[in-house]
C-alpha cells in the first residue's frame, strides 16, 4: 500500500510546476523529521525549555493539580 500511495504520490507531482514539487519535497522531509508519538512531541518541546522555565514547574505532579489549575488548598 505505502508503494501504491508513493506511486500516486509521484505521479500527481509530476504535473505540478518545478517550484511547487520543491515545496512539496521540503514539506515531507519537514513531516519526516518530526515526532510522531505524543510522547516524542513532549519530549521535543520539552527539551527546548529553558532551566527557569523548569523550576518554575510543579514538582508534586498530578498530586496537587486542582491546586496548580484552580487555586484550591494543597493535598499536602
Amino acid at each position: 500500500m505505502a508503494t501504491d500511495l508513493s506511486q500516486l504520490v509521484a505521479r500527481q507531482m509530476q504535473n505540478l510546476p518545478i517550484e511547487d514539487q520543491r515545496k512539496v519535497v521540503a514539506f515531507v522531509a519537514d513531516l519526516a523529521g518530526k515526532p510522531h508519538s505524543v510522547i516524542d512531541r513532549i519530549a521535543a518541546r520539552s527539551a527546548k525549555l529553558s532551566k527557569a522555565t523548569l523550576d518554575r514547574l510543579p514538582v508534586d505532579g498530578a498530586e496537587n493539580l486542582d491546586h496548580h489549575l484552580y487555586g484550591h488548598p494543597k493535598k499536602k
